[in-house]
């Protein structure tokens, strides 16, 4: 949760909005390792947007180290399948059919009200919105 907590905290800074969360981390799977992120590039501040968020070199290592997991650009393609990474997560892996992931929506009151501490979500909660 820190290391997700800490992107969109990054991200924030950058003004973007929204961000939305893949992978076994919005599943019931009870400890996931990681997660996969896309993030909105619409309203973003180039200036002050932590490079970190564009370098995708050695699987992504730098990523995975300093968050905990991977974060791409929602608008851009991903390299396979040539569908936007919002159109790419909302894909089962295997079978192709249709998913959900969770959408946060970020704002730097809600964010700053709410370290990563107490993000834990009540039994069943799969998903919360920043």
């Amino acid at each position: 949760m820190k290391g997700l907590y800490d992107a969109l905290v990054s991200l924030e800074f950058a003004d973007c909005k929204l961000v939305y969360v893949d992978g076994s981390f919005v599943t019931s799977k009870p400890e996931p390792g990681d997660f996969d992120a896309c993030w909105s590039r619409d309203g973003i501040a180039r200036d002050r947007l932590d490079r970190i968020f564009l370098t995708f070199d050695h699987g992504r290592a730098a990523q995975k180290a300093r968050f905990g997991g991977e974060l791409f650009p929602a608008e851009i393609p991903e390299g396979i399948s040539g569908r936007t990474f919002l159109e790419f997560f909302q894909r089962d892996r295997d079978r192709g059919t249709p998913k959900g992931i969770a959408a946060l929506r970020l704002d730097r009151d809600e964010l700053s009200a709410y370290p990563p501490e107490l993000w834990a979500a009540p039994e069943g909660v799969i998903s919360k919105e920043a």
